[in-house]
């Protein structure tokens, strides 16, 4: 599915809806804060899984647990054969799509996706930050990513909270993430050295 982005107030918001966000009620699925923080209205929310992604830091974030000059790293899907992603799928009205559309305003895009659940699949929206994207930071050594957030600051908060957040949800959904779980391993052992943390 193409989306198209447009420029309003200076932030980039999405412009066109997936096929689905366009009926009643619809799955979201979430694999990052969404996980931890959903600050919208649902009636449902049950644990799920994509085919055919991974969940890495090798997002931007400018507006939430960064800033323009000094971005922090959240996390977006990257298509990857034979991989799966956990997370959480929230069951909204298509009214909620307002509210996300401006939450997941810095680079994240909508799109249509198959989900697993534990007995049965539906199809749902996931919002998914491509290489493409203005705020795309892309790969770099763990370490680096490490220090990149154990430093990092927004208006949400710090990007060292974003990480240890987002890996207690993964542990409480009992989800292996070893990417999210060997980025947590380090930022910690920065802590334990001493590290200055974002204030």
């Amino acid at each position: 599915m193409q989306t198209r982005l447009c420029s309003i107030g200076g932030a980039l918001l999405n412009d066109r809806l997936s096929t689905l966000s366009t009926t009643a009620n619809v799955w979201v699925f979430g694999y990052g804060s969404l996980i931890w923080r959903p600050d919208f209205p649902f009636a449902q929310r049950k644990r799920a899984r994509i085919d055919g992604w991974s969940r890495r830091f090798w997002q931007g974030s400018h507006d939430h647990r960064g800033t323009a000059d000094a971005p922090g790293r959240v996390v977006t899907l990257v298509a990857t054969p034979d991989a799966y992603c956990d997370g959480v799928a929230y069951l909204v009205d298509d009214a909620v799509f307002e509210h996300l559309d401006h939450r997941e305003k810095n680079g994240y895009e909508r799109n249509d996706v198959d989900l697993r659940f534990a007995r049965d699949r539906a199809r749902g929206v996931v919002y998914i930050a491509h290489r493409s994207n203005h705020a795309f930071l892309g790969e770099a050594p763990i370490e680096r990513i490490a220090l990149q957030i154990q430093n990092s600051r927004g208006p949400s908060g710090s990007n060292r909270e974003y990480l240890y957040e987002l890996a207690a949800a993964l542990r409480n959904l009992d989800a292996d993430d070893p990417h999210v779980f060997e980025l947590e391993s380090h930022v910690r052992a920065l802590e334990a050295d001493g590290h200055q943390p974002a204030a």
